[in-house]
């Protein structure tokens, strides 16, 4: 077994997860401790700048705008996040193997076999004196695949160890809401839509703070029907796995004529309809369905889920004793270590691509 730290900074802006596991890129041995390096208001800014600078670019290596300076906050932030966590729980950096980074995703277009996750690995990997496995999406974009969702993997390793008769979905939510389908050997996923993204920007609009936080706007408001279903509509909803997103997919969705409790209750109910939509496309319709992250907090989310679903049951991650906010990061820290080994990271049935193939590069201190 191989004790690796994960890394992930993902589309909601929030700040960067770190987690440490120990396995051997098959089984999970052991979780360890999770931490947070919050991102301040001036560098959340400086993100979402760079997603706006990002659409400019037509290939990976190019930094309009921004991004540069984006790149380098991202690098500095995860630096800052692997010291922190090292100091808080006595880890020294001789016991850690790997370190998986994701960096920030600013673009994805597999259509073009185009995905930017800024952040340098190389520079990770000299100031932390640790082997980094990065820029874990380019290999299957390049190959033809869809590049995300890239967690499955790891999902898979989750759900076996609960030993569950049926089929059981992951849902992961994010910025953008992702779903593994687990039934057996067969795995299938796929982005559904919108997840955190919508609602976080509209509130920040609204009222200053990027979350409707505990879903309390969302469970005052009404949703307008007919706004979901305009939005569902849309030629991405009727695609069938795999299929994925970019963060800004769906930005040009507004709801800014709307009072503000509605207008979150309307994306909140939109991206409970957009996870329900894709249950009749699964081989077999899930008994149980699994929800970790940010969204997995907001009760007005988790009880428009469950209308949705029923009868299948739906639990928070958190419920079955996983760290459902730490396990992205866990994720990258998982595929670390299968990529050092060899081992596949995406399937034909996750992202598409031809065969099982392995990703990541790897950065020696």
């Amino acid at each position: 077994m191989l004790k690796a730290i994960g890394l992930m900074s993902g589309t909601s802006l929030d700040g960067v997860d770190v987690a440490l596991i120990e396995t051997d890129g098959e089984r999970i041995g052991a979780f360890g401790p999770a931490g947070y390096r919050a991102y301040s208001d001036s560098e959340r800014g400086l993100l979402r700048q760079a997603l706006a600078d990002a659409v400019a670019m037509t290939t990976r290596d190019a930094r309009p705008g921004v991004l540069a300076d984006a790149e380098a906050l991202v690098t500095r932030a995860h630096i800052e996040a692997v010291e922190s966590f090292l100091t808080a729980h006595n880890l020294s950096r001789e016991a850690i193997d790997v370190v998986g980074f994701h960096g920030q995703t600013v673009l994805h277009r597999p259509d073009q076999k185009l995905t930017v996750q800024i952040g340098d690995g190389n520079a990770l990997a000299k100031a932390l004196g640790v082997p980094v496995v990065f820029d874990l999406r380019a290999a299957d974009v390049a190959a033809g695949g869809q590049g995300a969702p890239l967690v499955p993997v790891y999902h898979r390793a989750l759900v076996r160890m609960l030993n569950r008769a049926g089929p059981t979905v992951v849902v992961n939510i994010g910025g953008v809401s992702n779903i593994t389908y687990i039934d057996g050997e067969i795995l299938i996923a796929c982005d559904t839509g919108p997840g955190n993204a919508l609602l976080d920007d509209f509130m920040l609009r609204r009222t200053g703070e990027a979350v409707d936080r505990d879903g309390r706007a969302a469970a005052k408001g009404r949703a307008n029907v007919e706004w979901i279903a305009r939005g569902l509509s849309r030629p991405f909803f009727a695609e069938r796995p795999p299929k994925s997103l970019d963060r800004n997919d769906f930005a040009a969705l507004s709801v800014d004529d709307m009072m503000t409790e509605d207008g979150a209750a309307t994306l909140t109910a939109f991206t409970a309809a957009s996870i329900a939509m894709v249950a009749p496309m699964l081989p077999r319709i899930p008994i149980s369905w699994i929800v970790v992250g940010g969204g997995a907090s907001n009760p007005a989310l988790m009880r428009m889920l469950a209308e949705r679903l029923a009868p299948a049951a739906v639990t928070r991650g958190n419920d079955l004793g996983w760290s459902g906010d730490a396990i992205e990061a866990q994720a990258f820290a998982y595929m670390a270590v299968r990529s050092l080994k060899g081992l596949p990271l995406t399937f034909p049935g996750t992202t598409g691509v031809s065969a099982p193939l392995v990703g990541g590069v790897l950065a020696k201190p």
